[in-house]
């Protein structure tokens, strides 16, 4: 098959933070409330936390260097809240200062910025007055937003304001298998719409302040229901799709919670949060969507355990289903190839949701895939390089599937491939790599793969127009 991209296509590569940077009590930086989730017993495998990760916040040149050989166009990153205002007081000059070598570093190899504000890493400090059940984090976040643009609002032209806030707000305090580690359902409802409202703001303080692109990435899927003539299953795939893409999307692009939405979530205090003008506020446009998809999801309402909805994490507490009011719900396998997360790879997926959006919501901004990859229990061979052939197949197939989409209508204009290294992976710590570089944990030794190689080639032959 053949691949088509426009010219003015971006393709990238993408990291966070707290996943890549390390120095996790250096340089100002205080506790994440990932750093004090790793210290929970049980919660992280293997007891791993992120001081040293892969030590990125040293190592962001020679990090540079790769990315350039690889021929990315653009590098999607994110700050530290904890970084940049570590322990919820000053803005913390030393953090701001590594952001500004780095995006220098980035510019100076041609590659442009992409920056994320909120990959997870909220301050200690401010979960211990709330967190994102408090409104007034929301307030919080927009000040942060505006620190770091004072910065680097005269280099980074892309901003994203949240990364998978289904993440950060269900898994994080509803599931508890994400920091904070709570199991609350109507804490997590309190944080999808504080969340919101963080978003909104920061939107409309960095428009202020003069940014030219401000978008927001949510983790999206399809809701397929095992049985379409089963009003069972066809509910259950609703109540997936309300809890995993339209409480999350819907807001942001059209300015409301749908009624289901409303009904599905009141018990949890949905409309008790919603105060007067925060739609409003939560609807200011954006000037783009990143999507980030690694599988879909088919669904049923009857009891099944052939699969499971690949959100439960390496931990060894108890956790709670993040499918709030609709815990029934489950996920039966379709016998698809599976990647080492117990993911299901299906890459027509990503093509249907991609023309999907642009269908079902007419004021849509354009796309971009910010994620898209897959963890493999690769292995350094003999010869020295890493032949990571099912991570090779995987990313041809989902660029060759969004190439498909952008033929049968949808805007997406860019691609970053999760992850540039192997990293730390939340729950699972370091025993899953999703890396198209593989990392030597013990040496920082970084080796790209032949899946970064691959990579490599499919950007020049689109450059090129092959």
């Amino acid at each position: 098959m053949t691949m088509t991209f426009p010219r003015t296509f971006i393709w990238g590569s993408a990291t966070a933070a707290a996943q890549v940077e390390g120095a996790g009590h250096e340089g100002g930086k205080e506790d994440s409330i990932w750093d004090a989730f790793a210290r929970v017993p049980g919660a992280i495998a293997n007891g791993d936390n992120l001081e040293v990760a892969v030590d990125h916040y040293h190592r962001y040149a020679e990090d540079v260097a790769i990315m350039k050989r690889i021929g990315l166009d653009s590098y999607r990153f994110s700050t530290s809240w904890a970084r940049v205002v570590p322990g919820d007081r000053e803005p913390n000059r030393e953090g701001l200062d590594f952001y500004s070598r780095l995006v220098d570093e980035l510019l100076g190899a041609g590659i442009l910025p992409w920056l994320t504000l909120y990959h997870w890493d909220l301050p200690q400090a401010l979960e211990e007055k709330g967190g994102w059940a408090n409104r007034d984090t929301a307030q919080r976040f927009a000040d942060y937003a505006e620190t770091v643009y004072g910065t680097l609002g005269d280099r980074v032209k892309n901003w994203t304001t949240f990364n998978e806030p289904f993440c950060s707000s269900l898994l994080g305090y509803a599931s508890g298998v994400h920091a904070p580690g709570r199991q609350n359902p109507r804490d997590a409802v309190a944080a999808i719409h504080h969340q919101h409202l963080a978003h909104g703001l920061a939107v409309n303080r960095l428009r202020e302040l003069g940014a030219e692109q401000i978008g927001i990435t949510l983790n999206l899927s399809n809701a397929i229901p095992l049985d379409e003539n089963d009003p069972v299953d066809v509910e259950a795939a609703r109540r997936f799709d309300v809890l995993q893409n339209r409480v999350f999307l819907e807001p942001i692009v059209t300015g409301a919670y749908a009624e289901d939405t409303l009904s599905d979530l009141e018990q949890f205090g949905l409309r008790e949060v919603i105060q007067p003008g925060d739609l409003d506020i939560i609807g200011t446009k954006i000037d783009f969507l990143g999507v980030n998809h690694y599988h879909d999801d088919q669904v049923s309402g009857h009891p099944d355990d052939s699969g499971t909805d690949g959100h439960s994490g390496a931990t060894e507490r108890d956790i709670q289903s993040c499918w709030i009011g609709s815990e029934y719900i489950t996920f039966p396998t379709r016998n698809l190839p599976r990647t080492a997360m117990n993911w299901e790879v299906n890459p027509s997926g990503l093509h249907k949701l991609l023309v999907r959006l642009g269908r079902e919501y007419p004021n849509m901004p354009p796309l971009f895939v910010t994620e898209n990859g897959s963890a493999y229990e690769d292995v350094v061979s003999e010869d020295g390089a890493v032949h990571d052939t099912e991570r090779e197949k995987y990313i041809v197939d989902h660029v060759q599937a969004v190439s498909d989409a952008i033929a049968d209508g949808a805007d997406v204009r860019g691609y970053f491939v999760w992850s540039l290294l192997d990293n730390f992976e939340w729950s699972w710590g370091y025993d899953k790599r999703f890396g198209i570089v593989r990392v030597d944990y013990d040496t920082q030794e970084r080796r790209v793969k032949d899946s970064g190689l691959a990579y490599s080639r499919i950007i020049a032959s689109a450059k090129s127009g092959g």
